[in-house]
């Protein structure tokens, strides 16, 4: 009795365990085969370009596949719509797996509105043989912006960065443009633009882009500040400046920013003679101005103001610097003064021998002029020639004057 009790505790000891084995071999059958499995399980993606989601599927033995396609955004308990068949998706959906074990799909010209995620599903000739593949791939749509200070001084180094709102999956080769023209030097490194020792030439508005794409991102403008350069002086007004009145000299240098403060200096003097972007010179000199800004001054090449003096009167000549435009404007005025003299003998010689001929054709008359009401005193009688109207430019030859004739009266 006490055997039999025994050993079937023993019996009962050794078959417990065979029971949880039995379930789990049953569980694994009733799962193995199913299964979807994507290369990635989140995609950012560029802003209207093409996203390719690759995956592979497999299903039991004795199944044969009847229908295959995307849906977005399952919902336990709920139909599952083909995307294919939607008409935001339609034109730009393209399966290009196939009904085996591919299942891979490309979407494009992707958008903020594309950002779901997405699974595959399938289904059998099979009441129970369908499959959707959950977790499925998070899409992300980024686009790219430009990181950029405002400014830079010039010789310094700055660097511009190409960023997205998340990681690009697909690997990314910059391309970046300066006002719209790509750069043909390539300084990047990775996602960003390295400009060293920055010149003027380096400002503009820059955008980046990625090779093989056609998005581009917005354009950010850098501003390259430098020390005023190319200063020079202009004049203002006739070349010739009657004494009491000013000639006005104006500067201006190229800067960024622009020069606000100018000073002017007189060859011969030490101290700043005036201040401003333009100067009203009343003396003869040479002068020239400095331009100033927060980076720096550079000073012009000095223009030189002459008072020359005569016709009783100053006048003041400007001249360039340079001794060959010196050279041209004294020429020049020696030029004028000759001319105007020779032209002004030319006419007092006309006048002459018109005032000649005049005399020659008129008949002279007598002038009785009494120096007495008595007539026991001399009366003087004087043959008299009519003259031209005033002539300033000479006296007429005593040859062509008749002398006056004095007669004594008989008492």
């Amino acid at each position: 009795m006490s055997f039999n009790t025994i050993y079937f505790t023993v019996m009962v000891v050794r078959m417990a365990p065979r029971l949880p084995l039995i379930f789990l071999l049953f569980h694994r059958v009733s799962s193995a085969g199913w299964d979807v499995s994507y290369s990635h399980s989140h995609i950012c993606a560029l802003k209207d370009s093409s996203v390719i989601m690759s995956c592979t599927y497999t299903y039991p033995t004795g199944h044969q596949i009847s229908k295959v396609f995307w849906t977005n955004n399952p919902v336990k308990g709920e139909e599952h719509p083909d995307l294919s068949e939607d008409p935001e998706y339609s034109q730009r959906l393209q399966y290009l797996g196939d009904k085996q074990q591919n299942c891979t799909v490309r979407l494009s010209h992707v958008t903020q509105k594309d950002e779901h995620m997405y699974c595959f599903r399938f289904i059998t000739n099979r009441t129970d043989g369908k499959w959707l593949g959950l977790p499925g791939v998070n899409l992300t749509v980024t686009d790219l912006q430009v990181e950029s200070p405002e400014r830079v001084t010039e010789g310094h180094n700055v660097s511009l960065t190409c960023k997205s709102s998340c990681a690009l999956t697909d690997r990314a080769t910059f391309i970046w443009y300066r006002n719209s023209q790509p750069l043909t030097e390539r300084r990047d490194r990775n996602n960003q633009l390295l400009l060293q020792s920055v010149r003027r030439e380096d400002a503009g508005r820059y955008s980046c882009a990625l090779h093989g794409h056609t998005y581009i991102s917005p354009a950010v403008h850098l501003s390259v500040t430098y020390a005023p350069k190319n200063v020079s002086v202009s004049i203002t007004g006739s070349g010739e400046i009657v004494e009491g009145d000013s000639v006005t000299l104006i500067c201006s240098s190229d800067s960024n920013p622009p020069a606000l403060n100018f000073s002017w200096f007189k060859e011969d003097q030490s101290s700043s003679v005036g201040s401003g972007q333009s100067f009203s010179a009343l003396q003869s000199g040479r002068f020239y101005c400095e331009a100033h800004n927060q980076h720096g001054s550079q000073r012009s090449d000095a223009v030189t103001v002459t008072v020359h003096r005569g016709a009783g009167r100053n006048v003041f000549v400007i001249t360039a610097a340079s001794g060959g435009g010196f050279i041209i404007i004294i020429i020049t005025i020696i030029i004028v003064i000759k001319i105007w003299f020779m032209m002004r003998k030319q006419r007092c010689v006309k006048t002459e021998d018109l005032t000649v001929k005049q005399i020659s054709d008129e008949d002279t008359y007598t002038a009785l002029e009494l120096k007495s009401m008595t007539s026991d005193l001399y009366d003087t009688l004087s043959t008299v020639h009519p003259r031209p109207p005033g002539d300033s430019c000479r006296t007429l030859d005593p040859k062509h004057e008749n002398p006056s004739i004095n007669r004594k009266m008989l008492q």
